[in-house]
């Protein structure tokens, strides 16, 4: 049962959910990050790297697929991409030419999502340790971070290459819970995908859907909270942050 704006997480891949008064949520004791349509605007690169992929290969880009490859690692995403239109290439051959292509095209249309330096800070003055779990390759992560200096201030950054098992797999947020040396339902995850917030609630985490442009039709169902940007007075209020 869901009631008000706050749930209980649920444990593995559960679909009870059961409601949790505000005065039994634990303190936040720290925050990960999504990256990818989170913190940037990388969603909207990323359509036009999957327009453009197609488009080499005789095909469209449909918003269905879209939606399907959001928050997957690339390895998942690009194999739903090559099941769909039958493509010969292999996933590896697929993910060297979109990263080439969306470093080519990042740099001049990335832009933080609305909020998010003023939660950094806000973070920081009362020393909420922060980190980033991102399905995108290491490579496209540090671009887009380096981008605006963010790195140093995340205590560690978890990307595909970290994982087996990505999103919807609870793994990379299990993961980086014990290396916050926080228990799961310590750590705020911040989202914007379905496969993102299930793999969140699926750790345990306290599971924040931000959907974007690109993921409003998705299923939030397994968020503890859905806001409608980084900026919103409920995120701060949850974190126990002053705004």
């Amino acid at each position: 049962m869901v009631c008000a704006t706050f749930i209980l997480p649920p444990s593995a891949f559960s679909l009870c959910r059961y409601a949790m008064p505000n005065s039994q949520r634990p303190t936040i004791k720290a925050v990960t990050f999504d990256m990818d349509g989170l913190m940037f605007n990388t969603e909207d690169v990323y359509t036009l790297v999957g327009h453009e992929l197609l488009r080499r290969r005789g095909h469209l880009f449909s918003p269905k697929l879209k939606k399907e490859m959001m928050g997957l690692t690339p390895q998942r995403a690009f194999e739903a991409m090559i099941r769909r239109h039958q493509l010969v290439d292999s996933w590896q051959q697929i993910a060297v030419e979109s990263n080439a292509l969306f470093l080519e095209m990042v740099q001049d249309r990335i832009e933080p999502m609305p909020g998010l330096f003023e939660l950094f800070d806000a973070l920081e003055s009362i020393g909420i340790p922060k980190a980033v779990a991102t399905s995108s390759s290491r490579n496209v992560v540090f671009a887009c971070l380096d981008r605006y200096s963010l790195r140093p201030r995340l205590q560690f950054v978890l990307t595909a290459e970290d994982v087996t098992n990505g999103k919807p797999h609870p793994e990379v947020y299990q993961k980086a819970a014990s290396r916050l040396g926080v228990a799961p339902a310590e750590m705020a995850v911040l989202e914007d995908s379905q496969n993102g917030c299930v793999s969140a609630a699926s750790a345990g985490a306290f599971a924040v859907a931000v959907p974007g442009e690109h993921s409003r039709a998705h299923d939030f169902s397994s968020a503890s909270l859905i806001i409608d940007t980084l900026a919103d007075p409920k995120l701060y209020e949850a974190l126990g942050v002053r705004k």
